[in-house]
């Protein structure tokens, strides 16, 4: 009588526990008083009919349908449930639905492993359906409620006809091999006549359309004596194949065989000195008597280990628990590393490990102070936030080198499901614990430094979660000492671990899980820095990683800086250690061939190893020409220098931008173009040129994609020279947010833009009078050979980057 896929909770509390979804009468009273939608999404049911108050799985796979489910899922989550005329219609029109049916809420909307989509939804109450009112993406209808509102009658022979339709379902349950003995438990502890009636009707053994007159008839005890004959019917049948069977001789089945072979097996493994199975369950008891952990974890231990010794060896559940078991007694349950005490010696660690980088071992060196005087203290949540190859993840180990803990890296890039990190429940198949628990046990330390590489880069409110939010229990100290991870059930204390989350930038991070972690900004690095960190780390790496002793390979100080500025231009130091790689590679050719060498690289060999130059200083299209200014931007990858190229023609003064500009470039091209026409008197510019003249500006490197406010003086700047074509000049570069009355605001990545217009031979910087403020906290080994000129007005720029003299072959303007 009962679909057995029915009684399964998605949501059990352990592997051995079926639940059925049983209505309460407050539920029930409650579901009775909601108020019904006036229009509600329709649903199309081939093979089933949904009855109030019952939850049923349905698998949808209409397109329309997966559409409507998700839709409304997101939104109110009530939907109108109506089954087909005709099953075998795969796309139904309104006239093929009954006109009865049942409001439902979608309770959960499951993706499965082979693709379907799987809805949970439970009846509310019986509808009608008025008429359609829109037929795309899916049906939507007017609808009325169906329930006459009577209560159920009280005298004795009402309650008769519902003991009897009990007694009965309970009856075929147990007659009824295949179905659970739940399901009879669960009948008995049904109060209410409504639901019961709705209950056994919905797990009737019998033809939809039956089911649909059952849910068409409106009177309850018009619908009990029909639901008692339909029983009747069913309980006839169920006793007649057990009298077949009865007199059939059957041989052993398999389980009965299976456990007389098994205790065969038993019997023999015992003789030859024990089985396998009680060694294990010895082994565990002897390590979880050595762990440390709290009262809670022993009580779960021991209950869990109870249930397994009961457990036949040949279940599958048995696997199950026993990986369970296991897990709990490998993690490191208050289990700690001593931290390493010594400043000095965690300093020279970290010098010798990365040069530079002095406000981040400053905050290191600060921890491990504080934590020497109080002993006992929760780490911090560090962020170290800079573009690629400047040392973010590296210092994560090294790190843990200088404070002496266990070391754990973590890849969250393109991470989209929340178990990765909170763990699936154990009672799925293949189900394990979330990433961060794996990762302790692999480590064998409840603190060590744990590195979150690429936190920005997490998936945020995907189908299957939201890891990010999943991570804010994570990197708070206030609730990481009880993560709850789903697998474990129970808490474990991860207020310990020293998590360090890296990433490029923070602008892809939720503020929520920005707020919770102290932000260390890592820049790029200047000629100078990267000259040492190759000296010192990428050359001896590479002659190692390529076979070559010392004395083969020499790489002096200019060829290097000649390699650094000509053949990689970046912030941080990757493509230098490709670059150097492949020098060395070289190198270890000729030494092969036996060729006649010298182990210096010079410039010439540069050439020949590595082909022209990849990059250069681009100033000569500043040279005696009007209308190109040098801006400054931030990318992920650092600090860039950006060209801004203005021209004019004859036309009728309208502005064309072009270069793959964002929406934030073109309005500050559009401000700075407005302000220019208001102070044209200031800069002597006729005002009938910009009626007369059509501006094109352009931003090279159109396939990149450009947008920000930062680059509004220099549009500025770029029309300015284009209109009075005065000479732009040289070495002079700009960044600065502008507004519609001429004011220069501040932005960001100053420290980035400084190394990127260093990288360009700059030596002049128009700022923002704001940023002085971030240039003053710069160390002043970025600063060497750059002036900063500062501006709160657009039109103290014209002087700073223009010379009074006309530019080479200016334009002259042709003005009616």
């Amino acid at each position: 009588m009962f679909d057995k896929d029915f009684l399964i909770s998605d949501d059990q509390p352990d592997a051995d526990t079926e639940f059925i979804p049983l209505l309460s009468a407050e539920e029930e009273q409650q579901m009775a008083m909601e108020d019904l939608p006036e229009e509600l999404a329709i649903l199309a049911l081939k093979n089933n009919v949904l009855f109030p108050g019952v939850v049923i799985p349905i698998t949808v796979s209409r397109d329309k349908s997966i559409k409507l489910v998700r839709e409304v899922y997101k939104k109110s989550r009530i939907v109108g449930v109506v089954s087909q005329k005709d099953a075998s219609v795969e796309e139904p029109g309104f006239d093929d639905l009954n006109r009865i049916g049942t409001a439902a809420l979608i309770v959960k909307v499951l993706q499965m492993p082979d693709g379907n989509t799987t809805v949970i939804i439970q009846g509310k109450k019986r509808i009608e359906l008025q008429e359609l009112t829109s037929i795309d993406p899916y049906f939507i209808a007017r609808v009325t409620s169906y329930e006459t509102g009577d209560q159920a009658r009280t005298d004795n022979e009402f309650n008769a006809l519902i003991s009897t339709i009990k007694d009965m379902a309970i009856q075929i349950v147990k007659l009824s091999p295949n179905v659970p003995s739940e399901a009879a438990f669960a009948l008995k502890n049904i109060e209410s006549p409504f639901f019961l009636v709705n209950f056994i009707s919905s797990n009737l053994n019998i033809e939809v359309k039956d089911k649909q007159k059952l849910l068409e008839i409106p009177d309850l005890e018009e619908r009990a004596n029909l639901v008692l004959t339909h029983l009747k019917r069913e309980l006839q049948v169920v006793e007649l194949k057990n009298q077949i069977q009865s007199k059939v001789k059957v041989d052993i089945d398999k389980q009965q065989r299976d456990y007389i072979l098994g205790q065969q097996l038993k019997t023999i493994q015992e003789e030859l000195g024990g089985n396998p199975q009680e060694q294990q369950i010895s082994e565990l008891k002897e390590r979880a008597a050595k762990k440390k952990w709290s009262m809670q974890v022993e009580e779960v231990f021991a209950k869990e280990l109870g249930r397994l010794q009961r457990m036949n060896p040949a279940a599958m559940e048995y696997t199950v628990h026993m990986n369970y078991l296991e897990t709990l007694v490998e993690l490191p349950w208050n289990e700690y590393t001593p931290d390493n005490f010594d400043l000095d010696k965690a300093q020279r660690i970290l010098d010798r490990d990365h040069y530079g980088l002095e406000k981040i071992k400053d905050r290191i060196i600060e921890y491990l102070a504080v934590l020497k005087l109080k002993g006992d203290m929760k780490s911090p949540i560090l962020c170290f936030v800079g573009p690629p190859g400047v040392g973010k993840t590296s210092l994560g180990r090294s790190i843990a080198r200088a404070i002496g803990r266990k070391y754990i890296r973590m890849s969250l890039g393109g991470l989209r499901d929340e178990a990765e990190i909170r763990g699936h429940r154990k009672t799925y198949v293949g189900a394990m614990p979330g990433r961060i628990i794996q990762n302790l046990k692999k480590a064998g330390s409840s603190n060590p430094v744990f590195v979150l590489d690429e936190v920005d880069k997490v998936g945020y409110k995907t189908f299957s979660g939201d890891p990010s939010s999943a991570l804010l229990e994570v990197l708070d100290p206030e609730q990481n000492n009880s993560f709850y991870d789903n697998y474990l059930e129970v808490e474990y204390d991860l207020s310990n671990i020293m998590f360090i989350a890296t990433a490029n930038t923070l602008a892809g991070l939720q503020p929520a899980l920005r707020d919770r972690m102290e932000v260390i900004d890592l820049s790029g690095y200047i000629v100078e820095e990267k000259q040492e960190i190759a000296r010192r780390h990428l050359i001896p790496k590479q002659m190692k990683a390529h076979g070559l002793k010392k004395g083969q390979l020499k790489l002096g100080k200019r060829v290097l800086e000649r390699i650094i500025e000509d053949y990689t231009r970046e912030s941080g130091v990757r493509s230098l250690e490709k670059t150097i790689a492949k020098v060395a590679r070289a190198r270890a050719r000729d030494i092969v061939l036996e060729k006649k060498i010298d182990p210096a690289i010079t410039r010439d060999d540069l050439r020949t190893i590595l082909g022209a130059p990849r990059f250069s200083r681009d100033q000569s299209l500043l040279k005696d020409i009007a209308g190109v200014m040098t801006g400054l931007a931030w990318t992920y990858s650092g600090g860039e220098v950006l060209f801004v190229e203005v021209s004019l023609s004859k036309g009728k003064g309208r502005l064309s931008l072009t270069g793959n500009l964002g929406e934030v470039m073109k309005e500050s091209a559009t401000l700075a173009f407005e302000y220019l026409k208001a102070r044209a008197g200031d800069l002597g510019i006729d005002p009938r040129t910009f009626q007369q003249y059509n501006v094109h500006m352009h931003v090279p490197e159109g396939a990149t994609p450009k947008d920000g406010p930062s680059a509004g003086i220099t549009m500025f700047a770029a029309m300015a020279s284009a209109f009075t074509q005065r000479k732009v000049k040289p070495g002079v570069a700009m960044t600065g947010e502008i507004t519609l009355r001429g004011k220069v605001l501040p932005v960001g990545g100053i420290k980035e833009k400084i190394l990127a217009a260093k990288r360009a031979g700059m030596h002049t910087i128009v700022l923002s009078e704001e940023n002085r403020k971030n240039v003053e906290e710069i160390n002043e080994i970025y600063l060497k050979g750059l002036e900063f000129k500062y501006i709160k007005e657009m039109i103290e720029l014209v002087d700073l980057c223009m010379l009074d003299q006309k530019a080479k072959n200016a334009m002259t303007f042709d003005l009616k």
